[in-house]
């Protein structure tokens, strides 16, 4: 620990930090652009100049300055005003007067600071730079006359993002940022250059010109478009929303989110289901909510249980499922499931399908196995996450499945089963890394456990877990990583089949067969609905996506934006979503609409508010009880043995802007698909 004096106060600072960070723990405010706490030090704004002595008489960059024994900072003094306000009045020479017309107005920090910090006047009349504006694609637009070479955006691209394609050329006046040769931002994290910006010279494409921030209700709030549970800030002006922002958290999403997460948004107002439809005469047609519900009752009186079945769809809150679980058992079904995919998860023992090693706690981990994952687009915050780590260094990383740029370097072990067989044999080399590692980790993706020898595959890195020290008295390196944000919750829930129950594929086939009459979809979209055949559907969803269209009955609930509710994450985080805006039309929660239908059928069910829902949940699994915390997972046997199937373990996801019915119905994310995929098309060629 070092002693130094900060403005007459003495503090004690840990060894290794700056004199800009000592200040910060010693609640004195530093003006900076450059500087970022997650990006490595620039030192080229100047802005957070401090007087230090001893030292030179002169102001220094308190950024890239360590804190030292005995050192006094001086943080107001005259010479550090006047440098600060030398320092604003360099910065505005070019800078255009753009305020009122720049999307940054209302939260810049060049106007922040330079109301705090300037000098209120100019000494400089010249003509102002103009520097053309860069095309970065559907996401990030440029007004690149307001850069002021902070660098942020290129450290970020670089650093954080791993896609090295922002960079400067030319020195001093003649300095840009861009991309060299122009084309599109292909990083599923590159508009959180956004948010790094302090100027107005990047800023949100689809939001432009939409609102003032002072305009915004701000809502917090929990991602559902991926299983990472990213901590979102939903801004809204009366039914809308307008668009989405990171929330901190250290364990979860630290300060970034997807492109996905912060774009999608504009499908929420696409392709709404706002009102019940019945189908009449071969088509869907506009009914009441009683209308609705009686149709079903009548279609559902005297059938037996056993040909009665429900599916939850990826995007599934945790109250609703559980609703439909207990009507489910009300009308004497066991037939229920929420693995769209097909995955072979084991929902016996919750280790089996958790990412037990916890987001945060990756970063612990010395080696890593990739078992039919590509985490880059499955989980692009994870992805980060295990590229931060690379950085540190000591931290090699083995693939079995499709060769994918991850944005650090990896070993290339093979394409499927065989590599796996060795590896769990102890023959392949990359079990001696495995081995020498203090702290090694697996992570299995869904591409590998959505197989008909799926649970073989959870059964063989299980084995590997237990054979190479991946389970430890202090550390459970075995994680799930999922894609639905429904599923672990489901899975803590029990929304699997029960005795005698059919899971997804057998319920399809019965209602192929004519076995199966009743089929409810809860949001569940990511099926063939070509073989439900003549069974009589009910859809319950926000989107009129691919299984409103075969629908029998559509009862129109809310997304994720529109209600309270529950999500649990892939490493087993219950969180809490909140409702931002209002559903459209007569959209309603989709707990409320089980409930009443279940008074319809005959079936009340035993609640009538939310938190009789939670309390439920509870009763069900202890987990409900506690937010925002992870539990530890105790570890048992699962999983099976046997052969595996030769075929090569493939990813879960085909196009990462669009995997659920909100970004299909965004228009943003198709423009992302035209721009990024079909230009990554381009570049490989069509052979391939």
């Amino acid at each position: 620990m070092a002693k130094l004096t900060i403005d007459g106060v003495e503090i004690e600072v840990p060894n290794g930090v700056t004199v800009l960070q000592a200040c910060e723990l010693a609640g004195v405010e530093i003006p900076r652009f450059c500087y970022h706490e997650r990006l490595s030090v620039a030192g080229n704004c100047r802005m957070c100049l401090v007087e230090v002595s001893p030292g030179p008489p002169k102001p220094q960059a308190s950024c890239a300055l360590p804190a030292g024994e005995g050192m006094t900072i001086k943080t107001n003094s005259p010479m550090v005003k006047k440098a600060r306000e030398g320092v604003m009045e360099f910065l505005l020479i070019n800078h255009p007067l753009d305020c009122p017309i720049c999307d940054q107005g209302g939260e810049c920090d060049l106007q922040d600071q330079a109301m705090a910090y300037g000098g209120g006047r100019s000494r400089f009349h010249e003509n102002k730079r103009a520097v053309p504006d860069k095309e970065l694609g559907p996401l990030v637009k440029t007004e690149m006359t307001r850069c002021i070479h902070c660098t942020r955006c290129i450290r970020f691209a670089t650093e954080i993002a791993g896609v090295e394609e922002l960079g400067a050329t030319g020195r001093g006046e003649t300095m840009e940022v861009g991309t060299y040769i122009e084309k599109a931002l292909t990083s599923e994290l590159s508009a959180n250059i956004v948010d790094l910006c302090p100027v107005g010279a990047l800023t949100s494409k689809p939001y432009e010109f939409n609102a003032r921030p002072w305009e915004l209700t701000r809502t917090e709030s929990v991602d559902v478009l991926d299983a990472v549970g990213s901590n979102i800030r939903i801004d809204s002006r009366g039914s809308e929303v307008l668009r989405v922002l990171p929330v901190l958290n250290e364990d979860v999403n630290e300060e970034w989110i997807s492109d996905k997460t912060r774009y999608a948004c504009d499908g929420l107002k696409r392709q709404r289901l706002d009102t019940p439809y019945v189908r009449r005469d071969g088509t869907l047609q506009a009914a009441s909510w009683d209308e609705a519900f009686a149709v079903i009752a009548s279609r559902i009186k005297g059938i037996d249980g056993g040909r009665i079945a429900a599916i939850a769809g990826d995007l599934a809150d945790c109250e609703a499922m559980v609703a439909l679980k207990d009507l489910m058992a009300g009308l004497g079904s066991p037939h229920l499931d929420c693995r769209q995919d097909g995955a072979k998860l084991d929902g016996s023992t919750r280790a089996a399908y958790l990412f037990n090693s916890t987001i945060a706690g990756l970063e612990n981990a010395d080696a890593c196995l990739l078992i039919g994952t590509n985490p880059r687009w499955e989980a692009p915050i994870i992805n980060a996450r295990l590229r931060k780590r690379w950085l540190k260094g000591g931290f090699p990383v083995g693939v079995v499945g499709a060769r994918h740029d991850l944005t650090y370097p990896t070993d290339y072990l093979g394409a499927g089963p065989q590599t796996l067989r060795e590896i769990a044999d102890g023959t392949h080399a990359f079990c001696d890394i495995l081995r020498k590692a203090e702290r090694p980790m697996l992570i299995v993706g869904q591409g590998a456990l959505a197989r008909d020898d799926g649970a073989v595959v959870l059964g063989t890195a299980r084995r590997i877990a237990l054979d190479f020290g991946v389970i430890a008295d202090e550390w459970n390196g075995f994680n799930v990583l999922h894609t639905a944000a429904s599923r672990v919750g489901a899975m803590d829930l029990g929304f699997l089949p029960g005795e005698g129950g059919l899971d997804v594929a057998g319920i399809l086939d019965g209602a192929s067969a004519g076995t199966m009459e009743i089929v409810y979809l809860l949001g569940a979209d990511e099926i063939d609905v070509a073989k439900l055949g003549a069974s009589f559907v009910i859809y319950q969803g926000h989107h009129g996506d691919a299984a409103a269209h075969r629908a029998d009955v559509i009862l129109p609930g809310a997304a994720y934006s529109e209600k309270s509710a529950t999500y649990v994450n892939t490493e087993g985080r219950v969180q809490r979503a909140a409702r931002a805006v209002f559903p459209p039309g007569e959209a309603r929660e989709d707990w409320t609409i089980i409930r009443a239908l279940s008074d319809t059928l005959g079936k009340t069910l035993p609640y009538d508010d939310v938190s009789a829902v939670r309390r439920r949940m509870a009763s069900i699994n202890p987990v409900f009880y506690g937010l925002n915390d992870v539990a530890a997972a105790k570890w048992e046997d699962f999983g099976q043995s046997g052969e595996m199937a030769d075929a090569a373990f493939q990813s879960s996801i085909e196009n990462f802007y669009m995997t659920d019915p909100i970004s299909r119905a965004s228009v943003t994310m198709a423009a992302c698909t035209r721009a990024v995929l079909g230009q990554a098309e381009n570049l490989t060629g069509t052979d391939g």
